[in-house]
């Protein structure tokens, strides 16, 4: 029999009557029913079980009516076990202690605040825990989120590099066969200079040679005369393109003219001339645009395996990077069963000193409530009745 009971069979109808000096507890407490909805709200609570904190997920088995099971969960941390009050650990003595509080001057916050003190060493190993595993989970996520952004570069490196294209398309076929036909029209033309001289001075082919280099003097020109459209000709810029292929194509005209028809000499002249102006220049341009079509085909190759090998490499250090994240969610995946079995058990234990407290306070409360109303004799008897108990 709780002392709430043993307290109302102290003023049931029937020990009124045998003491006269007693008052009728029907006045002093409310309506009956009133009371039974307190009782059956307040008294009788639906508390969940304490059981000791394990790292494996095992049964757990129901505790004994009225009893609470406060040993420490077991954690990390090595922790000096606190014997427990007898009034902390059976429901009935709490309500007891209530009571006894409720009659007295004392106030609630000194009891409540010693079951908290209770139960802060209860849960300082459990909240250990869950902020060691919170600082494992959140170190895993960032390093899960660094591996992602340099996935994200990667890829990004990966199609700003597709995106390069070669500044042209080369026209190198084209230009080596037009290079070898200029070079073939110079060397035609040595070898017609160097005929048409030979029976002039048939012991020295140098005058040849000579003749030759003085009429592509204009092949040393940075750009030729007829395609600078830009700059103004002048009469020395003129003579320098034109006076020396002249004067060579002149000296072979006259050579021609010892051995050979005026026709054929005069034909002789305009070709050979014509080839000094031309045939140089075509073989200065053909060089210019050798060397641009092979700047633009190094390039392209250069890129293309630029491509092939950062390619391979970035793909390589992608599936390495995939594969370390698919670790560390292995790892997080690991961890966060224990996480939530912590922090389910930290909040099974802070419930439970929060159902303690209420349970306490209600008893207080309501003890409190009956002081005023209650005698000297009255309130000594419940007092001597509930310390008995205890």
């Amino acid at each position: 029999m709780s002392l709430f009971d043993r307290i109302k069979a102290y003023f049931s109808p029937d020990n009124f009557r045998k003491d006269p000096e007693l008052v009728s507890f029907a006045e002093l407490e409310p309506p009956q029913a009133e009371t039974k909805k307190v009782t059956a709200e307040v008294f009788t609570p639906t508390l969940p079980e304490i059981v000791p904190q394990t790292r494996v997920m095992t049964e757990e088995t129901p505790a004994p009516t009225h009893t609470w099971d406060l040993t420490p969960p077991q954690s990390t941390q090595t922790t000096i076990p606190i014997e427990l009050p007898s009034w902390l650990e059976d429901e009935t003595l709490l309500r007891d202690e209530g009571v006894i509080f409720g009659l007295s001057e004392s106030k609630p916050e000194e009891k409540v605040a010693i079951i908290r003190s209770y139960f802060v060493h209860q849960t300082a190993d459990l909240e250990l825990d869950v902020e060691r595993y919170g600082e494992k989970i959140q170190e895993l996520n960032l390093f899960i989120g660094q591996k992602e952004t340099r996935i994200n570069e990667l890829k990004d490196k990966a199609a700003e590099l597709d995106a390069r294209q070669n500044e042209g398309e080369h026209q190198l076929p084209r230009t080596i066969v037009g290079l070898v036909f200029s070079m073939a029209m110079c060397v035609g033309n040595f070898f017609l200079i160097d005929d048409t001289l030979r029976p002039l001075y048939p012991n020295s082919q140098w005058i040849a040679v000579g003749v030759f280099l003085a009429g592509m003097f204009n092949l040393f020109g940075r750009v030729s005369l007829f395609h600078d459209t830009e700059s103004n000709v002048s009469w020395r810029r003129l003579l320098e393109e034109v006076g020396m292929p002249f004067a060579a194509a002149m000296f072979v005209f006259v050579q021609a003219l010892q051995n050979q028809t005026v026709w054929r000499a005069v034909a002789l002249f305009v070709f050979v001339f014509f080839l000094f102006l031309f045939a140089g220049k075509l073989l200065l341009s053909n060089i210019t645009v050798l060397r641009n079509d092979l700047r633009i085909w190094l390039t392209g190759a250069n890129m293309k395996k630029e491509k092939t090998s950062k390619t391979e490499t970035w793909d390589e250090e992608t599936n390495r990077l995939n594969a370390e994240i698919d670790e560390l969610r292995i790892q997080k995946w690991q961890i966060v069963p224990q996480l939530n079995r912590v922090e389910a058990e930290l909040a099974r234990v802070n419930a439970r000193r929060d159902a303690l407290i209420k349970l306490f306070e209600s008893e207080f409360y309501l003890a409190r409530q009956l002081r005023d109303r209650l005698t000297d004799r009255q309130m000594k008897a419940i007092q001597s009745t509930a310390q008995n108990q205890q």
